[in-house]
């Protein structure tokens, strides 16, 4: 049986300006970065694939 989903806490102070700067914001990914993950995802799901 699933367990109930906890209420999601509210940022108060600092930690409410820290998390909108960052969704304002985003990390940038350069395209090497992208290249290596998206080689991960495709080993990782070719496993599920067989």
């Amino acid at each position: 049986m699933a367990r109930p989903i906890k209420e999601t806490p509210i940022l108060y102070g600092e930690d409410a300006r820290r998390f909108l700067e960052r969704m304002k914001n985003p990390p940038k990914e350069t395209k090497e970065e992208r290249e290596r993950r998206l080689a991960h995802y495709r080993a990782v799901m070719s496993v599920f694939k067989d």
